[in-house]
């Protein structure tokens, strides 16, 4: 036992096995039950505790939280395990995430198609890829998930669904591109990793992420070959199963396994198994089988219809299978379908307030949906909504996913829009998709005030408040509202631009800002920006037209498109002259020292940050006038002024404030620990390493690269140049990452150089030279006087003719920009 214990303290891997498998010891549950209650995956929970994989950090969290066991004392032991320098691996965005699992639930009443389900797992064996195709209501979802879900310990890092809606009416197909970028975040890749546009390239991106995880997709109601071939995994494990009711000629590639309704034998199984009926002779059906005989005959074999019927006889203890029949035969002429007359039936038996929900529902945008917007769409308290839901779940009108969503299929979802055509006014249908809409925004709302973003906006004025919104204890839970509606929220966007109601256009954008900025993106925004604008010079309101164009300018700005930028700031302040509005103008005036900075002028940002706190102070905006100060106090580290920027700093970070990642502190923090490096190196050490723990721990990439360039910065002060160095390239591998080049220009300089300093000259040769080549692209001539002013710095000892050119050339630039440059 000494030996173990010893050998395991020698190998913090294996160390930290021994500790998970104290846990599950705790827990008394099998490696099986253990996965199923943490949400894990047998085969991964297995490799964790037999120490050959480094569990993900949730995972272990997870684990603990399951015996009721604080995490945090396991934390050093898992940072030491994952990366000796306690960095997280380069892959992960936060910690590294759980699996994604998309998957639908599994029916638990799955009967027969024993045939078809072994092709189809003989056809993923043999190609990776699989169709199953038939008739509207036959079981094709469900065959697919069923085995998805047989295939899932096999293909642990992502389980993933797609309704490609081939055939929901009322919305058109799933376009390839959006489906793509779906599947892409699903599989937390950061949006600037993402192509711009092209569906080559984004269906090259999407094979180059499955080649190297083992991840089975479902998708689910194809429409066409064109629409599901960029979709389709390339070389690698991943797998594809996907659904239509066409033959998917197109796809020479993808062996098809046709459906067909059940056979009479697997037919009455489904229905015993789904009603609940009784085993033996004693059952309804075994005492009627005539009738049994023919609910089979007027469901059509079909399994969705077979369900209908039989959640009937599950709820009416009382009924015979006989009273079935006639219920059911009175709905015979309502629809020309065997499905049509499970459905009325089903329908019939709701009371008024459950079918107008049932039908509304049917106006929903997006995918899967909760009790919270469906309280708004039928403006009903949020327990009716939940009792309602229940009742139409109970009924199989509305399926559940996953536990608090629901869905529609795409046959219900057919006769609910039908219904509400004919049964609801278009008054009262525009009023439900306007609470819809307004619910939406008022709930991104919400989510993103409890996100950490320096400059909150205006309160949402989009349609009234609904009743009943989510609670988002923290951003933690904000985030992850934020990540399960995106969907639904984009839907929400393009429905409002659809239907012309411009203030929840020009509104759910701004109220996205920090989710987007969590998750680094920037492609996605720029456009839900400029259709922001369009949708405000519609309004014709100075303050919106001036907040959209100072919106899409911090956009254009983010993603390094500096004249652009600087335009949108020109449109917003003239029509800010008109507004009047102190917050907005000081948002406007920081966003315009940022821009300035990175034109190449000092003076000019430095003033503008510090009316930016002036303003920020006028309108009653503490966190805004904070990270002006704290803008403030980085403008004057850059121009040398070390005392003052330090003492500015800690001016900000003695605020008070609670959350660990409030950006003025972070700010603060960094421009501290760089100012004060060569005159108190234990300290600026200590203030740089929480500013980046506490970055990793937000998961805000971009952050985490600026904290690692300028840890690296502080460290070379020290003349600490391979710990420096370590820093610089750990922050440029997240940077490469993000597929963000422009992003670069920042610390391109900087780790130039460390590595001079270090002797690597023909490292920093290299690195000024990139700076140069990208600055001008960019807009950025700071760095480009820095980077010319680098390469002349390496090249005096060698070449003194060169290192004059450069310099000249600095000067120039300096020149061109003016005085205060």
């Amino acid at each position: 036992m000494d030996t173990q214990t010893r050998t395991a303290k020698a190998d913090p891997q294996e160390e930290l096995a021994a500790r998970l498998r104290l846990l599950q010891e705790l827990s008394g549950l099998g490696v099986r039950a253990l996965a199923r209650d943490t949400g894990l995956s047998s085969s991964s929970l297995s490799r964790y505790l037999n120490g050959q994989t480094v569990p993900p950090w949730p995972a272990v969290v997870a684990l603990c939280r399951l015996v009721k066991r604080d995490p945090r004392p396991l934390r050093p032991l898992w940072e030491r395990t994952s990366n000796p320098l306690p960095a997280p691996p380069k892959s992960s965005r936060q910690v590294q995430p759980l699996p994604r699992n998309d998957l639908p639930r599994d029916v638990p009443d799955f009967t027969g198609r024993e045939a078809q389900l072994a092709a189809v797992l003989a056809a993923v064996d043999s190609h990776r890829v699989v169709s199953v195709d038939g008739m509207a209501g036959v079981g094709k979802t469900c065959l697919a998930v069923h085995a998805a879900h047989r295939l899932a310990p096999d293909f642990p890092d992502a389980q993933l669904y797609v309704d490609l809606h081939g055939f929901t009416e009322g919305r058109p197909p799933l376009d390839p591109d959006s489906a793509l970028r779906m599947l892409l975040g699903a599989l937390d890749v950061p949006s600037e990793k993402v192509p711009q546009e092209g569906i080559e390239q984004l269906a090259a991106c999407w094979r180059s992420e499955l080649a190297r995880r083992r991840v089975v997709v479902v998708l689910d109601n194809a429409a066409d070959a064109d629409q599901v071939r960029p979709l389709l995994p390339g070389a690698g494990p991943s797998v594809a199963l996907i659904t239509s009711r066409n033959r998917l000629l197109g796809l020479d590639e993808v062996p098809p396994v046709s459906l067909d309704v059940l056979s009479p034998q697997e037919s009455a199984e489904l229905l015993a198994r789904a009603s609940g009926d009784t085993v033996g002779p004693e059952g309804r059906l075994a005492r009627d089988p005539e009738s049994a005989a023919e609910v089979l005959r007027l469901c059509g074999h079909l399994p969705l219809a077979l369900r209908l019927a039989a959640a009937r006889l599950r709820h009416r203890p009382g009924w015979t299978v006989g009273i079935l029949v006639e219920r059911m035969a009175q709905g015979v002429s309502e629809f020309d379908a065997a499905f049509g007359a499970a459905f009325a039936m089903s329908v019939r038996q709701l009371n008024r307030s459950q079918a107008r929900l049932f039908r509304m529902l049917g106006l929903l945008p997006g995918e899967s949906f909760d009790e919270y917007v469906v309280a708004a769409l039928a403006d009903v308290p949020l327990r009716s909504a939940q009792e309602m839901l229940e009742d139409l779940l109970d009924a199989h009108l509305v399926q559940q996913p996953t536990a608090g969503r629901y869905r529609l299929h795409d046959l219900v979802h057919q006769q609910a829009r039908r219904a509400a055509a004919e049964q609801d006014s278009a008054a009262e249908r525009e009023r439900a998709l306007g609470r819809v809409l307004g619910y939406y925004v008022h709930a991104a709302a919400a989510a993103d005030a409890a996100m950490p973003f320096v400059t909150p906006g205006r309160a949402a004025s989009a349609g009234p408040p609904p009743a009943e919104l989510p609670r988002f204890p923290d951003k933690n839970a904000a985030f992850a509202w934020l990540v399960t509606e995106y969907g639904n929220l984009m839907a929400a966007f393009e429905t409002a631009a659809a239907v012309g109601a411009d203030v929840h256009v020009c509104e759910l954008p701004r109220f996205l800002r920090a989710y987007f900025a969590r998750r680094c993106g920037t492609t996605h925004l720029n456009v839900l920006f400029e259709r922001s604008l369009a949708a405000a010079e519609r309004l014709g309101d100075p303050l919106r037209l001036a907040e959209a164009h100072s919106d899409l300018g911090f956009a254009r700005y983010n993603a390094g498109r500096m004249a652009e930028a600087t335009a949108a700031y020109e449109a917003a302040a003239l029509r800010l002259s008109e507004a009047g509005d102190a917050r907005a103008e000081a948002e406007l005036t920081m966003r315009r020292g940022c821009l300035s900075w990175d034109a190449g002028h000092v003076e000019e940002p430095l003033e503008l940050f510090r009316l930016a706190w002036k303003l920020y102070e006028q309108a009653g905006c503490p966190t805004g006038a904070a990270d002006a100060a704290a803008s403030e106090a980085w403008a004057m580290l850059q121009l040398g002024h070390r005392d003052q920027a330090a003492q500015r700093a800690r001016e900000v970070l003695g605020i008070p404030h609670t959350d660990p990642a409030w950006p003025p502190a972070l700010t603060a923090r960094i421009t501290l620990g760089v100012a004060i490096a060569r005159e108190e190196p234990d300290e600026a050490a200590e203030h740089l390493r929480h500013a980046l723990a506490v970055a990793r721990d937000d998961g805000h990439l971009h952050n985490q690269a600026w904290c690692l360039n300028c840890l690296g910065v502080a460290l070379r002060q020290m003349g600490r140049y391979e710990e420096a160095l370590a820093c610089h390239r750990e922050a440029f591998a997240l940077l490469d990452e993000l597929f963000e080049e422009h992003w670069k220009i920042h610390f391109l300089n900087g780790y130039a150089e460390t590595c001079r300093l270090a002797g690597l000259t023909e490292e920093a040769l290299r690195l000024h030279r990139q700076a140069l080549e990208l600055a001008p692209r960019l807009g950025n001539r700071y760095e480009e006087v820095l980077a010319h002013e680098g390469i002349a710095t390496v090249l005096d000892r060698t070449d003194p003719a060169g290192a004059a050119e450069h310099r000249a050339a600095a000067q120039a630039v300096l020149r061109e920009l003016g005085p205060g440059a």
